[in-house]
């Protein structure tokens, strides 16, 4: 089954891949992808946008709590109760959406462990993954038996293509 990890910077434009081949494909497809909250122009989080169209907060300078990544706090309450039933395998789905594989999502024990499930799983899955990072940023990257992608702002507008070229086969 193919296994698709487009890495890349950030800002490079991974979620519009994601977006573009989501919007393209000719299946059912499930998961999630991630969209930055921003306001007059500074980037004050992150939400959860799910395929079937739930949102939930995941990060924002105003989240206070234990689980922070740089200036963000953490809502994995937000990313378990949303982003966690997407990626649950159902009959009739032909494409898993993970938007993105970084260090607030590998927070989530649960995260993790629901990845590993879904590696194993008969369905082709399109992932995006942080460019840095250690622990299972490292390990999705180091995995066999995977086509891995970088995107950049040159190549970002022809990968939908390639990638929906890959889905075909």
């Amino acid at each position: 089954m193919i296994r698709i990890l487009l890495t890349g910077p950030p800002q490079c434009g991974k979620t519009t891949v994601v977006q573009k081949v989501v919007a393209r494909f000719p299946g059912r497809a499930t998961g999630f992808y991630t969209r930055e909250v921003r306001r007059q122009g500074i980037r004050l989080g992150f939400e959860i946008i799910t395929l079937a169209g739930a949102t939930a907060l995941l990060s924002h300078v105003d989240i206070p709590g234990p689980h922070r990544v740089g200036k963000y706090g953490v809502s994995l309450e937000n990313f378990h109760r949303v982003a966690l039933p997407a990626l649950k395998v159902t009959p009739g789905v032909d494409l898993v959406v993970v938007d993105e594989v970084g260090k607030m999502e590998c927070l989530s024990p649960r995260f993790v462990a629901a990845m590993e499930r879904l590696w194993v799983t008969p369905v082709p899955l399109l992932i995006t993954v942080a460019a840095k990072g250690g622990g299972y940023i490292a390990a999705l990257k180091a995995k066999p038996d995977k086509i891995q992608l970088t995107v950049t702002p040159v190549n970002r507008d022809v990968r939908p293509s390639r990638i929906l070229e890959l889905l075909k086969t």
